[in-house]
């Protein structure tokens, strides 16, 4: 027989060739039954037995040492994602795939709460098959994980579906079983001591967790646990980043706003405190914001730039007063221009159609300054316009006491009494109703009328006159600034007015002849059921020349019979000659032929060319009156 030493080193040299490349566990037994099989003594084979014990012993502190440095290896991976600040789905997708890798199970999947659905939903899953069992929701306290959840505590379970610990459900059983899933383990996300989430681990057939699973498990549910931590403080950072952000760039733009808003006012205060006009705080405007800007008066009349439609502007100045700041008007923006409650005007921007809130504010601060600007010169304007009416009053009073006295005092106020001026007297419509507009409205309207102007109103009698410079006010044509005049009146008295024109005159004692043809004019109109209207007396016809103090005589003649003189010393014909004889003769055609010496059918036509030229109304009784009239008056003069 051999030395047992002898014999038993061939067999330890494969134990260690064993354990040097790591072979199955199986494979040591058979080092034993080979020695058995050779006949090897009873010594050997105690020898290799123990020898086989150690070698096993050897073998499992091995082949934990490589688990522990797997797991070690996943853990450190782990922390080197969570250093690496990657993206969260991206980390515990990897925390997810480890803990599956590591246990060797056949899935892994991670849940999180729903706040807002006060539920759970899976988060990330790996080794999933089931669509069903990837979106499952689980109400809280419900399933392995519920109980998870519920007392902060791992639980595992060798086979889910007969295990009564948990609160099964037919929505979790039926995702568990359409995934196959028997095994199954979950632990708790701690942070804080409170439960965020749940990481599990499963696997297709019966199987027990050892706690070195179970505590490996929870070492992963720590890295996704501040993996979460992180990410949520990353996204608070970046909100409170936004945030500050947002804050910084609202301070600017609004310390930007304020600056510019202190500029634009030092700038508008500036011009008024300078004397300067509406104009110029338009184009002063207009250069700050960029675009086009228009004032218009009270009555939608402009004071700046272009003129706009007041209908059309009507119901964007009512929002604009209604909501005391600017509004939107298609294209444009509208400002009412406030003082208290009594309407100034309007400001209306063009080639803006966006204006944003600073902007919007300069526009709205233009319109107080404005208005300002409107009040200084309506205050100026009512004290000299005060002035100027007792002036006014004292010439229309007593025109023989003083002219030259009153002629300098005027120069003095800004009036030139030698230069010519139309008076306009004005009267209510109804001034004798029970409630007939107040005198004092209209004399307030008066004003408004001449605001701008180097006109004077008074209050003298029952009536408003007014003293309108002629370059203004048209001297050439008095009838037609009396009808504007009435109209204009009207609108800002708000009741119907009568206004009666004088002729144009110069100096104090033709200005009261004046006054007294203008209000002669006025009581005509009322008399001849035109109240409300506006008319001179050369408007009147020949009324007009019995209420005229200068009797133009010539120009009604004009008036009545122009279009038949010229005619005639154009073409030679006897058109007038016709007329007279005609109206002489009572109005038959068969004597006025006999007086003219001609033919009938001559005279029919003669009257159908006066017709042609005066209008088919020269025979209706009023026309006829003062035709008749005119023809009188040139017989009488020679003509």
């Amino acid at each position: 027989m051999n030395h047992p030493h002898e014999s038993a080193a061939p067999a330890l040299r494969r134990l260690l060739d064993l354990l040097v490349s790591g072979a199955a566990t199986e494979d040591f037994a058979d080092v034993l039954a080979d020695a058995r099989r050779h006949g090897a003594s009873a010594t050997v084979l105690t020898e290799i037995d123990d020898a086989t014990w150690q070698a096993l012993r050897v073998h499992r502190t091995l082949r934990q040492h490589r688990r522990r440095e797997a797991e070690l290896t996943a853990l450190f991976d782990t922390a080197g994602d969570l250093a690496a600040s990657r993206e969260l789905d991206t980390v515990l997708q990897a925390i997810v795939r480890r803990a599956r890798m590591l246990l060797g199970t056949d899935t892994a999947y991670l849940t999180l709460p729903d706040e807002a659905a006060g539920d759970t939903y899976m988060r990330v899953t790996d080794g999933s098959v089931s669509v069903l069992f990837q979106t499952l929701r689980l109400s809280l306290g419900d399933g392995l994980g519920g109980l998870v959840a519920q007392t902060a505590r791992p639980y595992a379970t060798p086979d889910y579906r007969t295990d009564e610990r948990f609160h099964h459900t037919g929505t979790i059983d039926a995702g568990v079983l359409d995934e196959g899933l028997v095994a199954i383990i979950g632990v708790p996300l701690l942070l804080g001591g409170q439960v965020i989430g749940v990481l599990f681990a499963a696997d297709r057939s019966p199987r027990a967790f050892s706690p070195d699973e179970v505590a490996l498990l929870c070492t992963l549910a720590a890295h996704a646990a501040i993996a979460l931590d992180t990410a949520k403080s990353l996204a608070d950072t970046r909100a409170a980043l936004a945030e500050l952000n947002a804050a910084n760039e609202l301070v600017r733009a609004h310390s930007a706003a304020v600056q510019r808003a202190e500029q634009a006012h030092d700038r508008l205060t500036d011009l008024v405190l300078r004397g300067a006009e509406v104009p110029d705080v338009a184009a002063a405007v207009a250069a700050l914001l960029d675009g086009d800007i228009a004032v218009l008066d009270a009555e939608g009349e402009p004071l700046a730039g272009r003129s706009a439609p007041a209908a059309e502007l009507a119901g964007a100045v009512t929002a604009s007063r209604t909501e005391g700041r600017s509004v939107r008007h298609g294209e444009l923006w509208v400002c009412t221009v406030l003082a208290g409650h009594d309407t100034l005007g309007t400001l209306v921007l063009r080639g803006r159609p966006d204006l944003d809130d600073a902007d919007r504010r300069l526009f709205e601060r233009a319109g107080v300054v404005t208005a300002l600007l409107l009040l200084l010169r309506r205050s100026v304007a009512e004290t000299e316009n005060r002035v100027r009416g007792e002036l006014l009053t004292d010439l229309l009073s007593a025109p023989d006491r003083d002219p030259a006295g009153l002629t300098a005092r005027g120069r003095r106020l800004g009036v030139d009494l030698a230069r010519p001026h139309l008076v306009l007297v004005a009267e209510p419509a109804e001034p004798d109703g029970p409630a007939g507009p107040d005198r004092g409205r209209l004399a307030g309207a008066a004003r408004r009328y001449l605001f701008g102007s180097r006109g004077v109103s008074a209050e003298h009698g029952e009536a408003v006159v007014l003293l309108v410079p002629a370059e203004a006010a048209a001297a050439e044509d008095p009838e037609e600034t009396a009808r504007q005049a009435a109209e204009r009146l009207a609108r800002l008295a708000g009741f119907p007015v009568t206004v009666g024109a004088g002729r144009p005159s110069a100096g104090p004692a033709a200005l009261a002849t004046s006054y007294a043809e203008g209000l002669r004019c006025v009581r005509a109109l009322r008399v001849l059921g035109r109240a409300g209207e506006g008319a001179s007396a050369r408007s009147l016809g020949f009324l007009g020349v019995l209420l005229g103090d200068g009797h133009d005589v010539d120009g009604f003649v004009g008036a009545a019979l122009g279009p038949l003189l010229a005619y005639d010393a154009r073409r030679g014909t006897e058109l007038v000659r016709t007329l007279r004889a005609y109206f002489d003769c009572g109005g038959s055609l068969t004597r006025a032929k006999d007086e003219l010496h001609v033919h009938v059918n001559t005279v029919v036509q003669r009257l159908d060319r006066v017709e042609a030229l005066l209008g088919r109304d020269w025979n209706h009784p009023e026309r006829s009156l003062e035709l008749q009239l005119a023809l009188r008056l040139q017989l009488l003069a020679g003509g």
